[in-house]
């Protein structure tokens, strides 16, 4: 039985905070990305993340709201180093371009905190014709991942620290169809059900977190 306030081996619980997990870290040096980063999970990962000396670069849709909220940490941590970067997961196109973009910086990626996400929507498909949960949460992602890593490996073989992928998934991948992910009937609208679908790409993100799991021990081997 899950219980709230029961505390893992980490010590912590669903009830500690971000700064008390975070609390005595020194992230000087440190890049992260954190996608969907002007709401929610996310504004509050940024805020913690500039806290403790992070550089962190707001992935968002709307970048207007995104320098709305880089305004407002700033005020209340004024040495905070943040970005902002459009990057739309909903679209192929813009996760390329984003990835393009960062690539081109020159900027090192320590932590990839893959964040963004829809929840429980009407059936609507993306501007790739994806059902758009599964486009935005898993999809998205996935590319973004993908075209991001070589950067991330590049970075920690150069600082000699590891780097961090995060994929946020839910509860709710207990709750995806019967058959898991219903690969062959992504689109079909006439079976669709917005929390299985939910739940279908909250799925998808751990198989994705457990898959790179694998591949990045082999590649941490390597490079000992």
């Amino acid at each position: 039985m899950w219980i709230f306030g029961w505390k893992g081996p980490s010590g912590f619980s669903a009830r500690s905070t971000a700064e008390e997990v975070t609390q005595g870290i020194d992230g000087t040096g440190l890049t992260a990305i954190v996608t969907g980063a002007s709401s929610g999970l996310g504004l509050e990962t940024t805020r913690v993340l500039a806290l403790h000396c992070v550089h962190v670069i707001m992935a968002v849709r709307n970048t207007e709201a995104g320098r709305d909220v880089r305004t407002a940490i700033l005020k209340e941590i004024p040495t905070a180093n943040i970005n902002v970067m459009e990057l739309d997961l909903s679209s192929m196109a813009s996760v390329r371009k984003f990835a393009s973009e960062y690539n081109s910086s020159g900027l090192p990626l320590n932590i990839l905190i893959n964040n963004a996400g829809v929840m429980a929507t009407p059936f609507m498909l993306s501007q790739d014709n994806i059902e758009l949960q599964f486009a935005t949460n898993h999809l998205g992602h996935f590319l973004l991942t993908n075209l991001l890593l070589e950067t991330m490996k590049k970075t920690s073989r150069e600082s000699k620290k590891e780097g961090r992928i995060v994929n946020l998934s839910s509860e709710a991948h207990r709750f995806a169809y019967s058959e898991g992910i219903r690969f062959d009937k992504i689109n079909d609208e006439s079976g669709y059900n917005s929390i299985y679908a939910y739940g279908q790409s909250k799925l998808a993100n751990i198989l994705h977190a457990n898959e790179l799991t694998k591949h990045l021990k082999e590649f941490s081997t390597c490079n000992r």
